[in-house]
């Protein structure tokens, strides 16, 4: 719960700000298109500086990193409420990004080195939640403080929760011996963390028109060759910054590559339902947040049923299942409208929070069921690297379908049709995860679900 806090904290600061860009730019004096430069540099600081997460762990020990990694996040929500202008909210972003870099892989792997193998399952469904929890709550939240405090109160409420936060890691957490890892690898360091970083800025400004046209896909095709530059790297020193090897793990693999793809969906959805219920459908920031938190409910219930729910059907079967539902719920949501009862809305999307929850619950555990403790920190990172990708190419398909939608149409209002046609295509690319998790073994990670392929469920020993 301690390492779930944090990561609700430093998810939910990336999203609440996104409706208070309009009360920012008055208060500063800027564009509110300039300013979503205050988003852009947190994502491309969390892109340069989580790859190095891993090394810095096991440097340090992860404890202490984790530890740390929330000060530096406090510090820089200070700065960002104290910022005068847009140089100094930007600034103050970097220094918070740092600290997200940091906190997000590290926390994981503080809980991966502590919790014995059998509990992951259960422990594995509450740290699930706030990556599900907070973009659904953060956008009306955003809105709430900034129609009846200040702006500044954004990055003012992670005080309190960092300071407590510092406390309950010092009080309870164990510190794991730190290693002697080998020199730090700074040029894979930076092929990776930059070509990631001009991955993600391509992504996320796609579509949007703050930059010239050419700029997004510019970005990503160089992001795609330092990334493609940095594997021959990876494959020809003895240390780089992060490892491949967890790859070659099935369990890993599938778990990446599927839940990437999962990810791509989920983040296209974060985008996609509340501008349509806000834009489409006429709804207020508050009335769209209150819909949308029931998919917060949902996400919160699986977890009284997790753990017996892998136990008795495996992580095979319930990924596949899982994935079917959520992505057909994903293409539901294209199918509403206007007229739509609410109570419909909200039983699709407590549905879709269940599964998609779930689906995640697997994903994250299954991914360290086979990695040894040797490689756990670099599974961490890689898998964090591949999230943090994930969720930016889902953003950007996303905004860049509703245009082309409106463009086909020679329209320059987007209508609830070019919803439809981007929740359909966020739900095929879901789907496409099918291929991956059909891929497993029948008894994939059955030593932390204790599933028996052919038998039904088996004990469970502590190893």
């Amino acid at each position: 719960m301690i390492v779930a806090a944090a990561l609700f904290m430093e998810t939910l600061d990336s999203t609440v700000i996104a409706n208070a860009l309009p009360a920012m730019a008055r208060s500063l004096h800027q564009d509110p298109l300039h300013l979503s430069l205050a988003i852009s540099c947190y994502l491309l600081g969390l892109s340069v500086f989580i790859p190095a997460s891993g090394w810095i762990a096991d440097r340090y020990g992860a404890r202490r990193v984790f530890r740390n990694a929330i000060v530096v996040f406090v510090i820089g929500s200070a700065a960002c409420a104290a910022a005068q202008n847009i140089g100094e909210l930007i600034l103050a972003r970097v220094v918070q990004s740092v600290g997200g870099a940091l906190m997000v892989p590290v926390g994981r792997l503080v809980l991966l080195r502590q919790v014995p193998k059998h509990d992951l399952v259960a422990a594995m469904s509450y740290v699930t939640i706030p990556a599900l929890v907070a973009p659904i709550v953060g956008p009306p939240l955003g809105g709430l403080i900034v129609t009846y405090f200040s702006w500044r109160w954004i990055f003012l409420i992670n005080l309190p929760i960092g300071l407590l936060g510092y406390w309950l890691v010092t009080r309870f957490i164990k510190e794991s011996a730190a290693a002697r890892p080998q020199r730090f690898d700074l040029p894979g360091w930076l092929l990776l963390g930059f070509g990631l970083a001009g991955a993600v800025f391509g992504f996320e400004n796609l579509g949007k028109h703050i930059l010239p046209s050419g700029l997004p896909p510019l970005a990503m095709a160089a992001g795609g060759v330092l990334l493609m530059l940095y594997v021959r790297h990876a494959r020809t020193v003895p240390a780089p910054i992060v490892r491949l090897s967890p790859l070659a793990l099935d369990t890993f693999r599938v778990s990446v590559v599927g839940g990437s793809l999962v990810r791509i969906g989920v983040g296209a959805n974060s985008l996609l339902m509340p501008m349509m219920l806000q834009i489409g459908f006429g709804l207020s920031a508050l009335a769209s947040g209150l819909l949308t938190f029931s998919g917060a409910v949902g996400a919160i219930a699986m977890k009284t049923v997790a753990r017996r729910l892998t136990r008795q059907i495996g992580f095979r079967r319930l990924m596949i299942g899982a994935n079917l539902a959520s992505a057909t719920l994903l293409a539901a949501s294209g199918l509403l409208r206007p007229g739509t009862p609410h109570t419909y809305i909200v039983a699709l999307l407590l549905l879709s929070g269940f599964f998609l929850s779930l689906q995640f619950t697997c994903v994250n555990t299954l991914a360290f069921s086979d990695v040894s403790e040797r490689d756990m920190s670099q599974a961490t990172t890689l898998a964090s690297t591949g999230q943090q990708l994930a969720m930016s190419v889902g953003i950007g398909v996303g905004s860049q379908v509703l245009n082309l939608s409106s463009a086909a149409r020679h329209a320059t209002d987007l209508s609830v049709g070019d919803f439809s046609v981007a929740f359909c295509i966020a739900a095929l690319i879901s789907l496409l995860a099918q291929l991956s998790f059909g891929s497993l073994k029948p008894h994939a990670g059955s030593n932390v679900s204790g599933h028996r392929a052919s038998g039904g469920p088996a004990r469970m020993v502590d190893p």
